[in-house]
């Protein structure tokens, strides 16, 4: 029998959240994803691993064995991909949108030269995955936006903020303006990311900046979806370098008062052994971003 582990990540996950709701938004993955991914497992093991009931998810005699040897399994199996990685001098940074990542490409080639036997890999995931691959162990570090969904189970280094402002249709009646109120966008429909990525709709949102919930016109998790939105009515919030990185003929990008800024951070997992190559990397990276 062969297990994929990443079925054994959500199972840990579901074990340890003792729901499918915490364990969803905790992987940034749907719910009916996860339920079946946990079905798939418990018939590769041929046996039930939960019982489910209106109160969550209780392991079973079964899923307590496994879960019991579970954490020694993918820790070892991460220690294993790091050790490659070492062997292969391969390092994996994630980020979400080029206005956080700044001059971290002139970092990394710098890098490159310095340490020509490493090779850096910069991936980029979509926005419905704010941890930029973290939370599935798909990367070493990542640039983030906080606030982002478990980002307490990572080392967070915040590095700058920037301020936030919104993108219009070039029909909107505040497409004009020099300064665009908040409490002008209120009854706006915005456009949203996925519901399962809890603070990180939350923030782009501005839930608590605003004294009635959000009206969502729209949910995307790429950037040319998100335009597309705005064009076609909706509003949605954006980091300023939002409007040097992205364009569409039909969307414009005006400051708003009244919201925070964006925030970005440097992330890894709290457990990850520390190498030198990557601590040089992201501390060069770190004092890069931070001068932005």
């Amino acid at each position: 029998m062969e297990v994929d582990t990443r079925l054994l990540r959500y199972f840990a996950a579901v074990a340890e959240e003792g729901s499918l709701t915490g364990a969803a938004e905790r992987l940034f993955v749907s719910q009916p994803a996860l339920t079946k991914q946990i079905r798939r497992l418990e018939e590769e093991i041929g046996g039930r691993l939960f019982t489910r009931s209106r109160s969550g998810m209780a392991l079973t005699e079964a899923g307590r064995e496994l879960a019991s040897r579970v954490p020694a399994l993918l820790d070892g199996w991460d220690e294993a991909v790091r050790a490659t990685g070492r062997a292969a001098r391969v390092l994996r940074l994630g980020f979400l949108d080029a206005g956080a990542v700044g001059g971290v490409p002139e970092i990394i080639t710098e890098f490159r030269r310095a340490q020509p036997e490493w090779r850096v890999e910069l991936r980029q995931f979509d926005w419905s995955d704010p941890s930029a691959g973290l939370a599935r162990g798909e990367v070493a570090a990542a640039v983030v936006r906080l606030p982002f969904q478990g980002q307490e189970r990572f080392t967070v280094r915040e590095l700058f903020a920037e301020e936030r402002g919104v993108l219009l249709s070039v029909r909107h009646p505040l497409a004009k303006s020099e300064m665009v109120e908040f409490r002008e966008l209120w009854d706006e429909p915005f456009v949203a990311a996925g519901a399962g990525t809890g603070a990180w709709r939350g923030h782009w949102l501005a839930e608590e900046e605003r004294d009635r919930p959000a009206r969502v016109g729209a949910v995307t998790s790429l950037p040319d979806e998100w335009l597309g939105a705005v064009a076609g009515g909706c509003v949605a919030l954006a980091p300023v370098s939002a409007a040097r990185f992205y364009s569409h003929p039909d969307v414009v990008f005006r400051p708003v008062r009244g919201v925070s800024p964006s925030r970005v951070g440097l992330a890894r997992p709290r457990r990850r052994t520390h190498e030198a190559a990557l601590d040089q990397l992201l501390e060069a990276i770190a004092l890069r971003l931070a001068e932005s």
